[in-house]
């Protein structure tokens, strides 16, 4: 069955046909599928030529990729050198560098000329801290310019940077950076979401006593004025730093492979574990996918509503090194209004808007129509992310935001901080689909016994290595926790843990998480299938479904937040389950179906189906803190017990 047809690209006057005109004249590509072969197949060739296409600044020597038979140990660019921030911090004019508002309308900009300096004279205050190649800066910030700035001071001097996202609980951050020992902490005074200013510091004296590494606190203040903090511990302001005429103006080359950041697995099974990423492998990963999949170039304003907890973040700031503008946003997304992001967008004339699908998901649940407001005349790309896009998602995109716009429905992880598969400025989008893989990613679909499949639903696979793989976990011996990770299904093969189907667009559709797949009676089905079955009801506005194991099976537990003034009674309860049997499959249908408040969720807008699988089957959890709305696991809490007394 063929999905509807939504966009097709009006010309080729894109950087990726740029990129294959670059190309040696002979590869006379018919097709992307055909690029998409080649750089897989010649990735020494194809790495280099996206070096010199997106001007990576460095020195570019020797080998482009080694130990090519071993995903793990194999090592791109293991002779080349160069320094991330450099690279983000090639523009130097009073342009805007970053553009940033929170909630309640601040709105601040920083040039490129001032980034540059501020950046400077951080990395002269960390060098006079003693803070030295390797090092660990931690910060626990919100999405606010002073953080890039932390940031691209750490990498600079070759220190590896960590941060959570402003929200996370105390023992959710202490679980983290304990593991990897910072030597500086980075805080804000406070923060603001959904209209309350929450203060950052409480928990602070606890992390000190917790982690003994700390040794000096920075304290950021969220409203650019000097911070007031009546705090048992000793801090520097962010303020007097940058009051200094003293700057580190030294760009020192680091091996590509050198690490860059420390990011971390959800921690939704025991402590998270500590993912390094190298400062060459993110740089260029990105600047393929920003500059050849997303069509960004210089002077662009790129947006991204992202957490510092979630790599988007990471992702968006590598922008900056394509030249182009980013726009931050922190708080809420729905404060003061659902159109707020989109009144950001036309008033700074952002060409690149970045989401979670949960979030375009609500738009359309809420039957918000952009286009009715906004023209956005500027505005070239939509990309989303973090869950599946479902059909009448991408078709609201087109019927209520914009209609000539290029939908960029992409796919990767914290674990490669990038994409294997996205969006395509050269190709068709169809409903539903992700567009293709990216260019040097080996990506597959594999069925249980590790067989190619297509128009089938099975596992995503990555069969060759790539720059972003990770360098390694933090206090990993011998790559036991990595193995485990990604190579326990496939021998060599990175196994991502996506249940998805390869297209007969070439495309691809993720139906959600191997993890939290429904596998009942034998036939597996992903959960986003069954959301749309059911949130497609204008009963329901969202819904979670797990499975729970019965003593030689399992079942399907379904749960519903219903729209204002509905409740769930037998009929609703039998239209629902008529529904999934007509459009899945007779195995689907839950054998309970529970009415909730809310459904949990990270601040990214990511469902957490894992945690309620863990209530539902009496295990226990960790790491509740990531939530941004803990106190509705009670909900579930007493549900469980329910089949418990009823045991």
């Amino acid at each position: 069955m063929h999905n509807l047809k939504l966009w097709s690209p009006l010309n080729n006057n894109n950087n990726l046909n740029s990129f294959k005109e670059t190309l040696n004249n002979n590869l006379n590509f018919k097709s992307y599928v055909e690029l998409h072969k080649w750089s897989v197949e010649n990735k020494n060739i194809f790495w280099k030529e996206i070096w010199k296409f997106t001007k990576i600044i460095g020195n570019l020597k020797g080998n482009v990729y080694s130990a090519k038979n071993d995903f793990i140990k194999s090592e791109f660019f293991p002779e080349s050198e160069l320094n991330y921030s450099e690279n983000c911090l090639s523009k130097n004019d009073d342009s805007d560098a970053i553009i940033f508002y929170s909630e309640n309308n601040l709105r601040r900009s920083v040039s490129w000329k001032k980034l540059k300096e501020n950046v400077f004279k951080l990395s002269n205050f960390f060098k006079l801290n003693n803070i030295n190649k390797n090092d660990r800066i931690a910060a626990i910030l919100p999405n606010i310019p002073e953080t890039v700035i932390s940031f691209l001071a750490t990498a600079q001097i070759g220190a590896i940077w960590s941060s959570c996202s402003s929200d996370f609980g105390e023992q959710a951050i202490i679980d983290r950076f304990k593991q990897i020992k910072p030597k500086i902490l980075i805080i804000t005074d406070y923060y603001y979401y959904n209209n309350k200013k929450i203060n950052t510091t409480k928990a602070i004296p606890k992390i000190l006593e917790k982690i003994k590494s700390i040794r000096k606190v920075i304290v950021i203040p969220y409203e650019n004025k000097k911070a007031n903090l009546n705090e048992e511990f000793k801090y520097v302001e962010w303020i007097e730093i940058l009051k200094s005429n003293k700057k580190n103006e030294i760009f020192e080359k680091f091996e590509f492979n050198h690490p860059l950041y420390i990011l971390y697995s959800s921690g939704t099974t025991g402590i998270p574990k500590c993912i390094v990423h190298g400062a060459g492998g993110s740089l260029i990963q990105h600047k393929k996918e920003h500059q050849l999949h997303c069509n960004i170039s210089e002077n662009d304003k790129i947006f991204y509503f992202t957490t510092c907890g979630w790599m988007m973040w990471n992702w968006l700031v590598s922008s900056l090194a394509s030249k182009a503008s980013i726009v931050l946003f922190d708080g809420s997304p729905f404060i003061p209004d659902y159109e707020n992001l989109f009144k950001i967008a036309e008033k700074e004339k952002i060409n690149f808007f970045g989401t979670g699908a949960k979030y375009i998901d609500t738009l359309k649940n809420q039957k918000i129509n952009i286009k009715k407001k906004f023209s956005l005349p500027y505005l070239k790309t939509i990309a989303s992310t973090g869950s599946p896009l479902v059909n009448e998602s991408f078709e609201y995109v087109y019927k209520y935001i914009k209609t000539n716009v290029h939908l960029s429905s992409i796919s990767g992880g914290t674990d490669i901080v990038s994409c294997f598969v996205l969006g395509n400025p050269s190709l068709d989008v169809f409903s539903g689909e992700i567009q293709c893989a990216g260019l040097g990613m080996d990506v597959d679909v594999f069925d249980e016994t590790g067989n190619s499949i297509n128009n089938e639903k099975g596992e995503l696979v990555c069969k060759s290595s790539f720059p972003s793989k990770p360098l390694y976990f933090w206090n990993d011996k011998n790559f036991e926790k990595y193995k485990d990770a990604y190579f326990s299904n496939f021998k060599n093969v990175w196994c991502h843990g996506d249940y998805c189907k390869k297209t007969i667009n070439n495309g691809y559709i993720i139906y959600g998480r191997s993890d939290a797949t429904l596998n009942s009676g034998g036939v597996r089905i992903g959960t986003s299938e069954l959301y749309r079955v059911t949130e497609s009801m204008i009963e329901i506005s969202e819904s979670l479904a797990v499975e729970r194991q019965l003593l030689n099976d399992t079942e399907v537990i379904l749960f519903v937040v219903l729209n204002k003034n509905i409740a769930l009674k037998e009929n609703l309860k039998n239209k629902i389950k008529i529904n999934i049997k007509k459009y899945l499959s007779p195995k689907h249908v839950p054998s309970k179906i529970f009415s909730v408040l809310e459904i949990p969720k990270t601040r990214s807008g990511k469902i957490v189906e894992l945690l309620i699988k863990k209530i539902i089957n009496g295990k226990k959890l960790s790491n509740i803190e990531t939530l941004t709305n803990p106190h509705c696991l009670m909900e579930y809490q007493e549900i469980y017990n329910t089949f418990k007394k009823n045991a």
